[in-house]
């Protein structure tokens, strides 16, 4: 019969509960985004040199069973740490949690992270403060971020939440077990995408890239096709070849894509093909000639507002050297009727 007291039983999860409070047990399960990761790293790269590592505040979701977490954003907090004590900037913590808030309304605080796999006693310090009552994640457990930042390797993130120990009074703040969790990070095809251009630019001096043109990434993409089934062909026949022991599950999944297919032949893909390709162009000339007909009535109604004011103009000058000209001549005119009967004679 097995000793059951050689074991050490863990309770999920952690800090004091408060009367009449029960605290979330549920399994958890961490997604993180992409986004979450690269401010880790810029975070990682702007460190001081005699720092091993930096922390910060983890943001995001949570389902509504508590059984799924999801990391979207997170931000740098400052503290020092030595062999004998650690220090963390609180209220930077707390001013700019609220600010995050405010900004992202449906993110909450998840939990923080730490540029390096160890777990100590600041680590439990830390994970303590996050997982408490007030501005921590009470009754939900705190999610503790390791991300590796160790240059020629890859990243390995790892994600944890804490049990309390029993131990005494003086030293439960400073003293948790830490529970792995099951992560993952997940991308769209958006991130997936601007994730290879942002990795083309590992081999080049500048680390800069350009933006790839619809062609390009076409071309990219039918290449990717075409290897992954040259990879997949290569398995089959290996396969049949019995140099490979095959999976079933593997099997099932290639049946089911291939199923997915449509039966067409290479001569109606090809006529359907230039079928659309034709559409496309036809689409294209009516919106340039939509667009250059939009831009010829404007020029035409610019150019006749302008001509139409000249015109006002030049009748406005025009009458008025007309009046002066009629007035001037029924002046002289008057003037002249008044010598004509002053020279007549006067009879005797």
């Amino acid at each position: 019969m097995t000793d059951t007291g050689s074991f050490l039983h863990l309770a999920r999860p952690l800090g004091p509960s408060a009367p009449g409070v029960q605290p979330f047990t549920a399994p958890l399960k961490v997604i993180i985004q992409p986004q979450a990761i690269f401010s880790i790293l810029d975070h990682s790269l702007r460190r001081q040199p005699d720092q091993e590592r930096v922390i910060g505040t983890l943001l995001g979701t949570r389902s509504e069973d508590g059984s799924e977490v999801e990391v979207r954003n997170s931000f740098a907090v400052g503290h020092t740490e030595t062999q004998d004590q650690v220090e963390v900037d609180m209220e930077y913590q707390k001013s700019m949690l609220n600010l995050q808030l405010k900004a992202n309304p449906r993110e909450i605080l998840i939990g923080w992270y730490a540029t390096s796999a160890e777990l100590n006693t600041f680590s439990a310090l830390i994970q303590n403060f996050y997982g408490g009552q007030g501005d921590g994640t009470w009754p939900h457990p705190a999610v503790h971020l390791t991300i590796s930042t160790e240059a020629g390797k890859e990243v390995e993130a790892r994600t944890y939440i804490s049990a309390p120990v029993g131990v005494t009074a003086e030293r439960a703040a400073d003293s948790a077990a830490f529970i792995p969790v099951p992560c993952e990070i997940r991308y769209g095809e958006a991130e997936k995408s601007g994730l290879e251009v942002i990795s083309s630019a590992k081999d080049r001096e500048d680390r800069s890239t350009g933006l790839p043109t619809d062609i390009e990434s076409l071309e990219h993409a039918i290449e990717e096709v075409l290897g992954m089934l040259e990879r997949v062909s290569k398995y089959v026949e290996a396969v049949i070849d019995e140099e490979t022991p095959p999976n079933t599950a593997l099997g099932q999944f290639l049946l089911n894509a291939l199923a997915l297919a449509p039966k067409v032949n290479a001569e109606d893909i090809e006529r359907d093909f230039n079928n659309h390709i034709q559409d496309v162009l036809v689409v294209s000339y009516l919106a340039n000639s939509i667009r250059t007909q939009i831009d010829l009535s404007n020029r035409l109604a610019t150019a006749a507002l302008t001509l139409g004011s000249s015109g006002e103009g030049i009748e406005q000058t025009n009458g008025t050297k007309e009046g002066t000209g009629r007035s001037g001549g029924g002046q002289r005119g008057g003037r002249g009727g008044r010598n004509n009967r002053e020279q007549e004679p006067r009879e005797p």
